[in-house]
């Protein structure tokens, strides 16, 4: 696909981010379009995600409608570096900090206590909220770009598979989104894992790519059991 080109079914812009490299300006101009209130399809290490600038609430609404997402279900905070982060989250507990020099840029998303800057779509009217460093180099790029964490969830309609192929994301979908990412096979197509880090010991809220004992060799004791996944 072109670095620049429209979806056969849309008026969408896609922007070719395959490696090993990609022009600057497509990271430009996908930040410029989230910055102005658009949404995106983004590769991810795992699978494609979709979402919008954290500080737009009215296009993170859009995310949920677009899904066909219930409100009550937060996104997750896409972030670029843990500085990034530190914005959104009230505190990092010291004992946490191994974690992210382990798993952070990788598939281990975070669950914390948000700060006010985190507008409450984003969680669902809760007190927390889910948050990553992803992995991949053309999201890191459009992060530091945009400045800002991007509230997103996997690029697929409720209740349909996830992918990692961008060729596989829902043209329905794909199709009203305003500018989509295209970096082919982005990923290993297993979900991040996400872990509940506002208790201790910490509760693994959903088992994916980062496993069970690989969380007990840092932080010790971790347990498994019921909660809401983002």
């Amino acid at each position: 696909m072109d670095a620049d080109s429209q979806t056969p079914d849309s008026m969408s812009l896609v922007l070719s981010v395959q490696p090993p490299s990609y022009p600057a300006e497509s990271i430009t101009r996908a930040a410029r379009i989230l910055r102005d209130g658009g949404v995106a399809v983004f590769p991810t290490e795992t699978v494609y995600g979709i979402g919008a600038d954290i500080r737009c609430p009215e296009a993170v609404s859009r995310v949920f409608a677009l899904k066909k997402r219930d409100l009550s279900q937060p996104l997750m905070a896409h972030c670029a570096s843990p500085l990034q982060m530190l914005e959104y989250v009230t505190e990092v507990p010291p004992w946490v900090q191994p974690l992210l020099g382990q798993f952070w840029p990788g598939p281990l998303s975070l669950v914390l206590r948000c700060s006010e800057n985190v507008p409450p779509v984003v969680t669902g009217g809760g007190q927390t909220v889910g948050i990553r460093m992803v992995a991949h180099p053309a999201t890191r790029d459009l992060l530091e770009e945009l400045g800002a964490p991007i509230a997103g969830t996997s690029a697929n309609l409720h209740g349909e598979p996830a992918t990692s192929r961008f060729g596989a994301v829902n043209p329905a979908l794909l199709g009203q989104v305003d500018v989509a990412l295209d970096a082919g096979l982005c990923g290993k197509h297993v979900p991040s894992t996400v872990l509940d880090v506002t208790q201790r010991p910490p509760r693994v809220l959903r088992v994916g790519a980062v496993g069970v004992q690989e969380l007990e060799r840092v932080v010790g004791q971790v347990l498994v059991g019921s909660g809401s996944t983002v």
